[in-house]
């Protein structure tokens, strides 16, 4: 099991080809039933594929007034695959997919290639099976891309400690660099973490390692910084503002909205979260990943992971320094404790689905202890640590299941009855013959998988849409729909209601009235898409080449709507939040002085839409109401539409 060399038995290969191919059926099927999934990444493909500068800078838009609120990596892929197979749902959701094989993949091999195949596969169903993982791998946030790139720098960082070479500390170092491109500093958590274990077992001298791993670190700043240093250097005029920050400069974003904010909470142009009793976004502490927020999204074999963990490191730890079963069990362990203690003490912005970054490194865990243990079941030890985990797992599945009562509910027991009958035979293992303990192994997986395997077949089969999906059936007391004021299927604020999926589907097409999933009402809203009437359509793209905008509005969600219905650019004051402070009301006039915008959209829901508490705020509140002061208003479509080129009122 610890030969560092792969083991090929004959039947590895179809097993590993039925793994991946099973995960692409999870995946994959009925794929485009969630529509545009997240509008608003949606519009930037859109944008993308019209715009070589809207491709680079990442711009909501074609006309590239705003850029989204974080770097592009993640649009890249999928305008990319809409480039050369079309613009529709399913070229913007199926690249996610495919990587989520990739991920289940890498897990597979990091795993096999010293633990055995056994393991290897075990650590990727876990993985395929992880409820946040279907969702994730299955919608257009960045998440996708930013887990798959991070698996990968942790492979390439094991292979560097396994035999030395610097190929692949430079490898991982990039692949860390791309993965800040598609989430930005989330993407550097783990490096404490990589960089640490090899510095502590990796075989060269410790000077070497040490020069290694400078190299690596700028491997990793030339693989992300020349994006950042092209947009820092290009002149502000021309270019799109930078979305989500408060004086459009990408440095700011980096560092304080999309930064070190998330951790303190101090986040200029955030709207504030809904969490519980008073707290900002929610209640942190180390129990957070469990709570009713979290804790079906991720948190089923956790405990298992870090038992195993825990184990692993005993009986491994009077090891040489190099010992590269140790360095696995210290890097995946790391990276499970220092991201999962991030998640759970952070103040800033987070949202469940931010989870999905722990899955491989639990997924690898689980399969390396269950296979690592399982070969010392003559010891005590390790018999007691196979049932110890086997009947936590049980018992806090059980507790998971139990907070979404009506679903399947025959599970809940079953799952308990297994577990704790499967972790007693365990403790008895060297007592049984060769078939009864395979038996009782297979009864341990099942009992441990059933759970999580449950939630994610629940999530593969239900359309997601909106800014904050959420995996697994509806959960009482709680979850993230009463977190953030719309249901888990949902996943925005008043997107339907806690078991319900707002509105129906409509098309994914361009030019279809249904715009995705999670949009509020015709007039979009705050997290919610607009899906705009027919009527509206056909008004917005009447002569819309003229235009430089054919319409604008409040808050990017509202206008990703629009821009989806259309396939041309809407304006989106005030960006993402409808805080950002742009444009001004100065600014405003004179793109419509100089007959830029045709049109402008009331009923944008972003917090700028309404009170002047802020400078951001200000401005879109003061561009509606001059607006509505000097313009005639239209209803088209249940939604007041003000034609911008007309003689103003007096």
């Amino acid at each position: 099991m610890e030969n560092t060399k792969p083991r090929n038995p004959a039947w590895v290969r179809p097993a590993f080809l039925g793994l991946l191919g099973a995960t692409a059926v999870l995946y994959l099927w009925n794929l485009a039933a969630s529509g545009w999934a997240n509008a608003y990444y949606s519009a930037a493909v859109l944008a993308g594929t019209k715009s070589w500068a809207a491709f680079f800078f990442g711009s909501l838009d074609a006309s590239n007034f705003i850029t989204v609120d974080k770097a592009p990596g993640s649009l890249w892929v999928m305008e990319i695959a809409a480039r050369l197979f079309g613009f529709n749902a399913w070229t913007v959701l199926a690249p996610q997919a495919l990587e989520g094989v990739a991920t289940v993949a890498i897990v597979f091999l990091a795993v096999r290639r010293w633990f055995g195949p056994a393991a290897g596969l075990l650590a990727g169903g876990v993985v395929a099976l992880t409820p946040v993982a279907g969702l994730i791998f299955r919608f257009n946030n960045p998440d996708a891309l930013l887990v798959l790139l991070l698996t990968a720098a942790v492979y390439a960082t094991l292979r560097a400690i396994e035999d030395g070479r610097t190929r692949w500390l430079i490898l991982a170092g990039a692949l860390v660099g791309f993965g800040f491109l598609a989430k930005e500093l989330q993407a550097f958590v783990i490096l404490p973490v990589l960089g640490a274990v090899y510095l502590f077992a990796g075989p060269p001298a410790l000077g070497r390692r040490i020069r290694q791993s400078l190299l690596a670190l700028l491997t990793m700043v030339v693989a992300c910084g020349w994006w950042v240093a092209a947009v820092e250097l290009f002149p502000s005029a021309s270019r799109p503002y930078i979305g989500g920050s408060q004086n459009n400069d990408l440095l700011s974003l980096i560092f304080g909205y999309n930064g070190f904010g998330r951790l303190t909470g101090n986040e200029s142009g955030s709207v504030g979260g809904f969490g519980a009793l008073g707290s900002r976004w929610g209640l942190t502490g180390w129990d957070r990943l469990f709570n009713a927020q979290f804790g079906g999204q991720i948190s089923w074999l956790i405990p298992a992971a870090i038992i195993f963990l825990g184990v692993g490191l005993l009986l491994t730890w009077r090891r040489p320094r190099t010992d590269i079963v140790r360095a696995a069990f210290l890097t995946w362990g790391g990276v499970l404790l220092l991201t999962g203690a991030v998640f759970s003490f952070a103040q800033g912005i987070i949202h469940p689905y931010y989870t999905v970054a722990l899955a491989p490194a639990i997924s690898a865990l689980v399969g390396m202890g269950a296979v690592f243990l399982w070969a010392r079941r003559s010891e005590q030890i390790a018999r007691l640590a196979l049932a110890g985990s086997l009947a936590l797992t049980a018992v806090w599945s059980f507790i998971l299941l139990g907070r979404s009562p009506a679903f399947f509910p025959d599970l809940r027991l079953g799952v308990l009855v297994l577990g704790l009958l499967g972790a007693t035979m365990i403790v008895t293992l060297s007592l049984t013959s060769r078939w009864t303990r395979v038996s009782i192994a297979a009864l341990a997986i099942a009992a441990a998988l059933a759970g999580p395997a449950a939630y994610a077949a629940d999530t593969v089969s239900t359309p997601h849409g909106g800014a904050i999906p959420s995996a697994g059936p509806v959960v009482a007391a709680g979850g993230a729909g009463a977190a953030f004021g719309g249901g888990p299927r949902a996943g925005g604020i008043g997107g339907g209601g806690a078991g319900g999926f707002p509105g129906g589907l409509g098309s994914p097409g361009l030019n279809g009235p249904g715009l995705g999933v999670g949009g509020r009402s015709a007039g979009g809203g705050f997290l919610g898409a607009s899906r705009p009437s027919a009527d509206l359509v056909t008004l917005l793209m009447a002569n819309a080449s003229r235009y430089t905008w054919v319409a604008a509005t409040i808050d990017a969600n509202n206008a990703a709507g629009y821009q989806l219905a259309t396939g041309d650019p809407v304006m989106a004051i005030g960006g993402f939040n409808g805080t950002d402070p742009t444009p001004t009301l100065a600014q405003f006039q004179q793109y419509v002085r100089d007959g830029k915008i045709h049109y402008f959209i009331a009923g944008g829901g972003g917090p700028g839409s309404g009170s002047a508490s802020s400078s951001a705020s200000s401005n879109a509140a003061q561009i509606a109401a001059w607006v509505q002061q000097n313009f005639a208003a239209t209803s088209v479509g249940g939604v007041t539409v003000y034609d911008l080129t007309t003689t103003v009122t007096s």
